[in-house]
């Protein structure tokens, strides 16, 4: 939370109490969470939210770096480098709903160069890739 607060300080943009109490509840568990579920765990803290309260606040983290949406799960995962701009690998576990950021440059070059080859404008440039993590695996393998 203090990297989040300084980086917004940096910024000079405000990491307002609900920005800072989603934030906090997106980095409890490293899962994919969404946005009604957000909503449902902020509501004991702040008995006035909405989920205009809620979409505002993900949009506002998105825009910092603070949080990366998971487009395929429709959900969001704190980012593991706000203070760098950076392209996104994420290994979703189709069990558990863990998300692992990684990265990759040597798969975002050769990616880059193939989206430039083809004339195209990439908006997004995340790789989400669904699977089964180890965790679960061994757990699956356990008698």
């Amino acid at each position: 939370m203090a990297t989040a607060a300084r980086l917004c300080q940096e910024r000079g943009v405000q990491l307002t109490p609900i920005r800072q109490q989603i934030l906090a509840l997106i980095w409890s568990d490293h899962k994919a969470v969404k946005a009604y579920d957000l909503l449902d765990r902020i509501k004991p803290l702040q008995s006035s939210a909405k989920p205009a309260t809620v979409y505002r606040a993900l949009d506002f983290l998105i825009e910092q770096g603070l949080i990366h949406r998971i487009e395929s799960l429709n959900a969001f995962i704190g980012c593991t480098c706000p203070a760098h701009q950076h392209e996104l690998l994420l290994l979703i576990c189709k069990q558990c709903n863990e998300v692992e950021e990684r990265s990759a440059p040597d798969v975002m070059r050769s990616l880059t160069a193939e989206i430039k080859h083809a004339n195209f404008i990439a908006q997004n440039k995340a790789i989400e890739i669904h699977g089964v993590c180890n965790k679960c695996v061994q757990q699956n393998e356990k008698p």
